[in-house]
């Protein structure tokens, strides 16, 4: 059989090849015994030598692409390496974003430090799950890369709930004291963000129960690094507030931390001297910092433009054209992944992938059936059965029964035109070499011992195979071809390791969610003192579930393992936005509705703000990534953040009026 041998192939009459566009050409190696480590040598130096012996040959008219064994696996493991420069890029830009939003106009209460030490407490989680889970042996895939990524975001998201708190236990005369203003500030910002915490890492422990071996790393790479973060949020950032505000009790600038006076000479000081060392052009000491110009806008403009009747009326229109989106979106869901996506796009594979479809895809995979135990072939009842079993997986539609290969259906041939002789078990043994002289390449499809055949195989080709929906109906039909048969069969091909996921996905993905939901809407009814609030917190789950996978579609990503993982962080992030805004609304005691709103608007509109864009910062130099891996973490953590903050800034406050 040619087919997969030769592509792009025009034929004659009676079948007869004229001339082909492709050449296959491939070599096996023995990877079991004594060989195995000088196969992969083979392998190594070939991978090594071929693209200088290619560039020596300089060929005009032919093209060549290559594939090995390990390719896959080693362009998997590369993409790990392509993203380690993105996280100097990445840190650099929290680290900025977070100053700048930390900066005040006093050069004693600018928040500077708090902004890199909250950035390092991120940090610093990482490395402490990162080395705890090695010590333990987790083993670390390619999928956990994008964790750091992820961490930094969330971390930096805490720190300006802290800040923010922190600020406005200032602002309260009764707590004066630093230990009255941290107990404000823990009673107000701790509980926030211990429901986010608890909820993120409860999505991340729920994605352990999946089968997939690669989502259950990263779920407990990244589930470990919320807790630590969380510890370190609650602790080493807690205290480096306290001692920031020592510092400025005591008018220390925040870079040098010398004192900061104002005498006459310094009144004489130019206005830029003034600007850098009192913090005023004004010449006059620092003040202590009144409330912020943006939690200000959220209290005057925003809150009560969102408040009004018919804003609200438009913002409820919104939502029904987001929902509509999202679902027709989910219906319109593809399953599958591209093997492609699992190389980087310069890889050498990118090439050869795109010239086995333009050439080779008629024909699907070549798949071999595996008799697992020795049996009596030389019994022509059991042959029989080997022949009805073959014969079955003939008979699926997407099996090609002329184009099979069986060294048994041959061998019989041979004895019923009185050749050999297989009537028992010596001559059946004894006449395999006559076999292997007509058809050498039998010899590696049976495996014979002295005297008996312990295992053997035969192929059957597969076509019309061309979709994700082909795929799994095709693995499905032959476990279950090979299931009803007489004899111990097995059905193999190395693309069937892919093809697996596709039975598993979509019910893993629902499994996931729908206890995570659960888990959530537990977690907000112990936490938060209003079931109404926990009820509209599980809406949020889910409305903003439904919106990323909706929209994923529209963005081209598939559902995959991949995008599974991603679905497994969104149920997490769903809460957090939310959860913020509605805490804040049922613990206000303002008298309407409308103010409890527009008063959790002012308090944590800002902070929820810059978490959405610290965490989009966070995984935004991912978009640049040359693997799909990383540019699909960003797509969905994009939309995740996106459709997140939508709902705790405007869907959620505006929702929370109406009851």
């Amino acid at each position: 059989f040619l087919g997969t041998a030769l592509g792009g192939v025009q034929t004659g009459a009676g079948g007869r090849v004229l001339s082909a566009r492709a050449l296959k050409l491939v070599y096996y190696l023995r990877e079991d015994g004594p060989t195995a480590a000088e196969s992969r040598r083979w392998l190594e130096s070939f991978q090594q030598d071929i693209p200088l012996e290619l560039a020596a040959l300089n060929f005009t008219s032919i093209q060549v692409t290559y594939f090995t064994s390990l390719s896959r696996q080693q362009e998997f493991e590369g993409n790990t390496k392509s993203v380690i420069p993105l996280f100097s890029i990445t840190y650099f830009l929290t680290i900025t974003f977070s100053v700048v939003s930390c900066l005040r106009r006093s050069c004693v209460r600018n928040n500077v430090w708090l902004a890199c030490c909250g950035v390092i407490s991120s940090g610093l989680a990482v490395l402490s799950s990162f080395g705890l889970m090695l010590f333990c042996g987790v083993p670390f895939v390619v999928t956990v890369a994008n964790a750091p990524f992820l961490i930094l975001g969330v971390g930096v998201d805490d720190m300006f709930i802290m800040i923010a708190s922190w600020e406005q236990s200032s602002r309260k005369k009764e707590k004066s004291d630093v230990k009255s203003r941290l107990a404000e500030t823990y009673a107000e910002a701790a509980l926030s963000v211990t429901i986010t915490t608890l909820t993120d890492v409860l999505a991340f422990f729920i994605g352990t129960w999946t089968a997939f071996p690669s989502v259950r790393s990263f779920c407990l790479y990244t589930g470990t690094a919320f807790v630590f973060c969380y510890l370190y949020t609650m602790t080493f950032f807690g205290a480096v507030i306290v001692l920031n505000h020592k510092n400025e009790q005591e008018n220390r600038h925040w870079l040098t931390c010398m004192p900061v006076r104002v005498d006459e000479d310094q009144a004489e000081k130019s206005c830029l001297y003034n600007a850098c060392c009192i913090g005023s052009c004004s010449r006059q000491p620092s003040q202590p910092e009144s409330e912020h110009p943006m939690s200000i806008f959220f209290r005057k403009y925003y809150g009560p433009f969102f408040t009004n009747k018919w804003i609200k009326l438009l913002v409820v229109l919104l939502y029904g054209a987001y929902l509509g989106g999202s679902i027709y979106g989910c219906t319109q869901m593809k399953e599958g992944i591209d093997l492609r996506n699992l190389a980087s796009d310069d890889s050498y594979v990118i090439p050869y992938y795109d010239d086995d479809d333009k050439y080779f895809s008629a024909y699907g995979p070549r798949v071999m059936v595996v008799i697992t135990e020795s049996v009596d072939y030389w019994n022509e009842t059991v042959r029989l059965g080997i022949e009805n079993c073959t014969q079955n997986l003939e008979s699926i539609s997407y099996v090609d029964k002329n184009l099979s290969e069986s060294w048994l259906r041959v061998y019989t041939r041979l004895a019923k035109r009185g050749l050999i002789n297989i009537s028992n078990k010596t001559l059946f043994i004894n006449n395999l070499p006559t076999l292997l002289k007509i058809v050498p390449s039998f010899e590696w499809d049976i495996d014979k011992t002295q005297d008996e055949i312990e295992a053997s195989r035969f192929f059957i080709q597969t076509v019309n195979v061309t979709s994700a929906v082909d795929e799994k109906n095709l693995l499905n039909q032959l476990r279950e071809t090979a299931k009803q048969c007489s004899v111990p069969l097995m059905v193999y091909h190395p693309a069937f390791i892919y093809y697996d996921q596709y039975l598993v996905i979509v019910q893993n993905t629902i499994q996931n969610v729908v206890v995570a939901a659960g888990a959530m809407l537990v977690v907000s009814l112990l936490l938060i003192p209003n079931p109404l609030c926990c009820l509209w917190v599980t809406f949020a789950i889910a409305s903003v579930i439904v919106g990323v996978a909706g929209f994923m579609t529209f963005w081209y990503v598939n559902l995959d393992s991949i995008s599974m993982i991603n679905l497994v962080i969104c149920i997490g992030f769903s809460v957090d936005f939310s959860a913020h805004i509605s805490y804040a609304f049922v613990t206000s005691g303002e008298s309407s509705a409308n103010k409890r709103a527009i008063e959790a608007l002012s308090l944590l509109g800002y902070p929820v703000l810059q978490g959405a864009v610290s965490t989009i910062l966070g995984v935004v130099v991912l978009a640049a990534a040359k693997a799909y891996i990383f540019r699909t973490f960003f797509k969905i953590m994009f939309l995740v953040i996106l459709f997140g903050a939508l709902h705790g800034l405007v869907f959620i406050p505006v929702f929370l009026t109406f009851f």
